[in-house]
C-alpha cells in the first residue's frame, strides 16, 4: 500500500512544471514537516537536510506517533524516533525538472539502521511537497518484537510540506 502511495505521489509531483529548484546543492537547506503513517500508528515527522555537495546531503529526522491503535500500550520511547541521514539527490543526475528531487538514502536511528526513498517537488523557491518511505535494513533488537517495538521498525510513509531555508 505504501509503495503505491509513494509511486502515485511521485508521478503527481513530476507532472507539475515550474522554475523552482528542489535541491540546489552545497549549502542548500530544506525543512520538511508532515504526517508519519505506519501500521498501528500515525504521527508527525520533521526532517532537516543540508547540502554538502552538488548531489549529496545529510540531515536529521524526528518522528513522534500521536495516535496509537488500541490496546497498544506505547510509552514515549516507543512513540519517538530520531535519525541521522545521508541522501543522494538525483534530479541533476537523472535529468528531470529542477523543481523535482528524487533522493534515496541511508539512516541510523534510535531503533535501527535503515534506508529511505523520497521525492520533493517545489512550486516556488520556498515551498513544495514531499513524500518519503523509510524502511529498516537491520534492527538493533533481533528478538521477536512486541507490537510497541515494531513502531518505527517497519515501513513508514511520510508526506507533507517542504520549505527552503
Amino acid at each position: 500500500m505504501m509503495k503505491k502511495l509513494l509511486l502515485v505521489a511521485g508521478f503527481l509531483l513530476i507532472g507539475f512544471a515550474t522554475q523552482a529548484q528542489a535541491f540546489e546543492g552545497k549549502y542548500d537547506q530544506k525543512l520538511s514537516i508532515g504526517a508519519s503513517l505506519q501500521e498501528h500508528g500515525t504521527g508527525i515527522a520533521v526532517i532537516y537536510d543540508y547540502g554538502l555537495g552538488q548531489n549529496i546531503s545529510v540531515g536529521l529526522a524526528s518522528s513522534y506517533i500521536l495516535d496509537v491503535e488500541e490496546p497498544i500500550d506505547a510509552n514515549f520511547g516507543d512513540r519517538f524516533d530520531l535519525k541521522a541521514r545521508f541522501n543522494a539527490n538525483l534530479s541533476d543526475v537523472i535529468g528531470v525538472s529542477d523543481a523535482f528531487d528524487l533522493y534515496p538514502g541511508l539512516d541510523v536511528s534510535l531503533k535501527n539502521f535503515g534506508g529511505h526513498v523520497g521525492t520533493r517537488y517545489f512550486f516556488t523557491d520556498g515551498f513544495g511537497l514531499f513524500a518519503e518511505v523509510g524502511f529498516p535494513l537491520a534492527k538493533y533488537n533481533t528478538d521477536d518484537l512486541t507490537v510497541q517495538e515494531k513502531l518505527f521498525n517497519q515501513p513508514v510513509f511520510n508526506v507533507g510540506a517542504s520549505f527552503s531555508l
